[in-house]
């Protein structure tokens, strides 16, 4: 049996509501044995490291994720709310991001599986497919302790096959916008007070997410990238006596931001803001509120910030917010804090092994990887709660001296608490103690928090 440190249990004994207690104990071994095992994250890997190789109910492990009855929205909820009281500053909005990522995976027994772009290898010159599982994870940003910049930090993640493999398994097809929008509403119940802000890229950007989120009993500001070449329209005047009928929704079409960016006569401001890697970068921008429409939806009321490098080594780029009272910078900053998103996934493949996995059941396979994704919110929290505000340690060298602490050093620190301070109650009686000299004592432990 595992004892762990209080200071551990306090983040995890909120979770026991979601799971029956006869499966508790091993949900807690596999969550430990995740974060404390380097390489593939499959269940075998995970006994190993937690000295229970010689288990012969190993079986019942697997079941935990491939049969017992618990709830992925429930366990989401209780990490989103534990998120959001560690980190989130009362008063400021919540930002949410939404993003999807492929994990690449073969098999004939993965039913799920698709054929998609791969954003990592394809570029503007070609497209790369493969075959793999599409994910759409929401995550929220926020400041962290120890670091600089914003984390994203998942708690909901679902699985969005494609249109044809929906059809194939006879399940009927919801695209990744509208998966958004059914999980936006569910965050929205969960948080139904303050200011939310979700944050999306040009990929999912329509016309129908903005209106979802606009249409909640309290509305979320949508910020997306938008383009330039989308349908925007004047407000509508008031319509004549003489005309019956209803009124009409929108006003005449207006110039396209394309075609703003051409034109002469086109205000252009200089605005100086944070960018990607704490550097501060100068722009021009332009900004206006107009109706976007799009066939079979209402108008979408947005303001709209037209950007240009004046160094010509941007493409130009245009994004949105449904906040019409919204300040350029304060649009522009939401979408920047999306980066966050794409270094959380890299963290993720690098360090919690993600795609490692190598279950075939379909229950397993739609538990494992939102787990791995929101290990890494948990980690941060555990880091956050041993630090209790105190500098995060960080790995230097006499070669190398890093600025501030990454999630390697967040996993790193929390391994190296669990290993100082794990009881197991079967542990043999009779122990023989190996000497070793002080260095090699801390190389090795330094090798083993820090391994991938």
């Amino acid at each position: 049996m595992l004892t762990l440190p209080n200071e551990i249990m306090v983040v995890l004994i909120p979770f026991a509501q979601a799971f029956n207690y006869r499966i508790w104990d091993m949900v807690q071994i596999l969550v430990i044995g995740a974060i404390l095992t380097p390489g593939k994250r499959t269940v075998t890997a995970i006994l190993r490291t937690m000295g229970l190789q010689e288990d012969a109910q190993f079986q019942n492990y697997h079941r935990v994720l491939n049969r017992a009855k618990w709830s992925g929205l429930v366990v989401s909820k209780i990490l989103f709310g534990l998120l959001v009281a560690a980190f989130w500053v009362c008063g400021a909005p919540l930002v949410i991001g939404a993003d999807e990522t492929i994990e690449r995976r073969k098999g004939k027994k993965i039913k799920e599986k698709g054929v998609f772009r791969d954003p990592v290898r394809s570029s503007h010159k070609y497209t790369v497919h493969v075959f793999g599982l599409r994910w759409i994870s929401m995550m929220l940003i926020v400041a962290v302790p120890w670091s600089s910049r914003v984390w994203a930090l998942p708690f909901l993640t679902v699985l969005a096959p494609s249109e044809k493999t929906n059809q194939a398994n006879g399940k009927r097809h919801k695209t990744s916008i509208e998966w958004i929008m059914q999980m936006i509403s569910a965050v929205r119940r969960w948080q139904p007070a303050g200011m939310m802000v979700l944050v999306t890229d040009g990929g999912l950007c329509a016309v129908k997410l903005g209106l979802r989120c606009g249409d909640l009993a309290n509305p979320v500001t949508w910020v997306s990238r938008l383009r330039l070449d989308a349908a925007l329209h004047a407000w509508p005047g008031p319509q004549a006596h003489s005309k019956p009928g209803p009124k009409p929704k929108k006003g005449e079409r207006q110039p396209s931001l394309e075609a703003q960016l051409g034109d002469r006569k086109t205000t252009w401001q200089s605005l100086s803001i944070a960018w990607y890697g704490g550097k501060t970068r100068t722009l021009e921008i332009t900004t206006g509120s107009n109706l976007w429409y799009t066939p079979s939806f209402d108008p979408l009321p947005i303001r709209w910030v037209l950007v240009r490098d004046p160094d010509a080594k941007l493409a130009p780029t245009a994004f949105l917010c449904t906040d019409l009272c919204a300040t350029p910078e304060q649009i522009l900053n939401w979408f920047i804090m999306r980066w966050g998103l794409e270094v959380t996934f890299q963290e993720s493949r690098t360090h919690l092994g993600l795609e490692t996995q190598r279950q075939w059941s379909d229950l397993a396979i739609a538990r494992t990887t939102p787990a791995l994704l929101g290990l890494f919110s948990l980690v941060t929290l555990f880091a956050s709660r041993l630090t209790q505000d105190q500098p995060l340690p960080v790995r230097t060298a006499a070669w190398y001296t890093k600025p501030e602490p990454t999630f390697s050093d967040a996993i790193a620190f929390v391994r190296f608490y669990l290993w100082t301070h794990m009881e197991f109650t079967n542990s043999p009686a009779k122990t023989t103690f190996g000497l070793f000299p002080d260095s090699v004592l801390a190389a090795l432990v330094d090798s083993m928090c820090y391994s991938t």
